[in-house]
């Protein structure tokens, strides 16, 4: 196995999992209790890397990080290099494209949490945020625990996103999916297959995991 794109996805994958969390929990909170009639343009804008081909999203950013944008630009004048094939360009293309993976289960544990409760959190005196972090938070910690596992996961076995943005430069784009691509290419299917195989057994792990989290904290709920 190539230790060294290893290292760079695990890097990676950790890095886009914990600005997810940050960036996953007041998104989830918005489109959970948000009354706007207009919120679910915002749900689809966060879902829509479900169904977005991955070298669609790729050429986007490919061009949105490219000299002929103004974002390309600005952050060319600022660095002195393009955002494109760098570990940089890595780290926003895989936020967008695990963002769903991380908002989606926080929101349903969000929705889970009974109305009754935070009203009576509320008529105790507590405001919104504290609210928030000693009622809604904990008891929704499956679904954010859920929502980090997953976006770390799905990081980890990015493809085409990352090929399109990232190419294949060794030590800085090229993470361990695209280096089972270079051993097919190479056909050296033997290399190939041992990576291929600890992906399917740590993919297996991480689905165990997560549905085990979420059983044991249903178990442990108290009956109505």
């Amino acid at each position: 196995m190539n230790l060294q794109a290893l290292t760079l996805t695990i890097k990676l994958a950790v890095i886009v999992s914990a600005v997810l969390l940050v960036l996953g929990l007041p998104i989830a909170y918005w489109v959970t209790f948000s009354r706007l009639r207009w919120k679910f343009l915002v749900e689809a804008v966060v879902a829509l890397p479900l169904v977005l081909p991955p070298t669609v999203l790729g050429y986007y950013l490919l061009v949105a990080f490219g000299s002929q944008s103004a974002l390309g630009r600005a952050y060319q004048s600022l660095t002195g290099h393009s955002l494109a094939f760098t570990f940089s360009g890595l780290v926003i293309g895989s936020l967008l494209y695990s963002l769903p993976f991380a908002v989606q289960p926080i929101v349903a544990s969000f929705a889970a949490v009974d109305p009754k409760l935070i009203a009576a959190s509320q008529t105790l005196g507590a405001g919104g945020w504290k609210t928030f972090w000693r009622v809604i938070l904990p008891l929704s910690r499956p679904g954010v625990v859920t929502g980090a596992v997953l976006s770390f996961a799905h990081t980890v076995g990015e493809f085409g996103v990352v090929l399109m943005i990232g190419g294949n430069i060794p030590g800085v784009t090229r993470t361990i999916s695209i280096d089972i691509y270079d051993q097919v290419q190479s056909a050296n299917y033997s290399q190939a297959g041992q990576t291929a195989l600890a992906l399917l057994l740590f993919s297996f792990v991480v689905l165990s995991l997560v549905y085990g989290l979420n059983r044991r904290a249903w178990v442990a709920w108290p009956s109505k």
